[in-house]
């Protein structure tokens, strides 16, 4: 049997040793700890525009290629709906993924933050339950007004862009990027509209169509179309036919129905088929 002292030095040993791992396995004292740090994606500046007589918020994503290069120019892709608790963060994901395993071009994204949304993406109506929907409808022309009199310009100042545009949105927003096709056609290059809302004003946008798609003869534009199961089928479906027939085709028409979509999901996933398709690589240079 040990001696006394020999048995005192073993516990006492075993003590510090239990002593030791029960430091290392405490949770760390809140004032150890790292301070949380925001996760950012793109960045955010305002313009006061005197268009609208307001100040608006803009979010921008560019991809790593553009930061990568301090020459490289790239095209824009504006986006309505585009605040942080809008469409802007899911979208400037998706452009990010797109981009980044080569299925789409790079863009510098642009969101616009909105104000009055209902106000901004709507044209006139004539019709009383259209009306009821917000104080103030029928702003679109102003809003088309401040974007190529005043965003434009800013965003061609901060960033290194391309002539190359384009322009998409859901719903109202959609119904937004349809009439500015149909009335300003020149304004962008590409158009992306899910579930427009086309009944807008007793479906007088899609009535206008039938004259003004056969009537253009500018430079080449694509519009994408898509709708879900509650979107605007019949009059989406019917856009699309004028598209194909007119001669010469001097707007290339996509439409894909998206039956297993509501209008409540069908944004990210008509995003993910549309940009993949308009935006394919090669199919236009960057470097326009």
């Amino acid at each position: 049997m040990g001696s006394l002292p020999n048995l005192l030095r073993v516990v006492t040993r075993q003590a510090l040793l239990l002593s030791y791992f029960s430091f290392l396995l405490a949770p760390t004292p809140a004032s150890a700890q790292t301070a949380p740090a925001p996760l950012c994606i793109g960045e955010t500046f305002t313009l006061a525009s005197k268009v609208l007589g307001e100040t608006r918020r803009l979010n921008v994503y560019v991809p790593p290629v553009y930061r990568d290069s301090a020459t490289i120019r790239l095209p824009v892709l504006y986006m309505p709906d585009g605040g942080l608790a809008e469409d802007f963060l899911h979208v400037a994901g998706l452009v990010q993924v797109l981009v980044g395993n080569g299925t789409m071009r790079p863009f510098i994204l642009v969101g616009i933050e909105n104000t009055q949304r209902r106000r901004d993406l709507t044209g006139p109506t004539t019709n009383a339950e259209d009306k009821k929907i917000a104080p103030r409808v029928g702003g679109s022309a102003a809003f088309r007004q401040f974007i190529r009199r005043e965003l434009m310009p800013a965003v061609r100042q901060r960033y290194r862009t391309t002539p190359e545009t384009a322009l998409m949105g859901e719903s109202l927003a959609g119904l937004f990027t349809v009439e500015t096709l149909l009335l300003e056609p020149d304004l962008f290059d590409t158009y992306l509209a899910f579930d427009p809302s086309l009944w807008w004003n007793n479906g007088q946008l899609t009535q206008q169509a039938a004259r003004l798609v056969p009537a253009y003869h500018g430079s080449a534009k694509t519009l994408y179309l898509a709708t879900s199961s509650q979107g605007d089928t019949a009059a989406t479906r019917q856009l699309a036919g004028l598209l194909r027939a007119a001669s010469p085709p001097r707007i290339a028409g996509y439409y894909e129905p998206l039956p297993n979509e509501t209008h409540a999901t069908i944004y990210h996933p008509a995003a993910l088929r549309g940009l993949r398709r308009v935006f394919a690589p090669n199919a236009r240079s960057t470097n326009k």
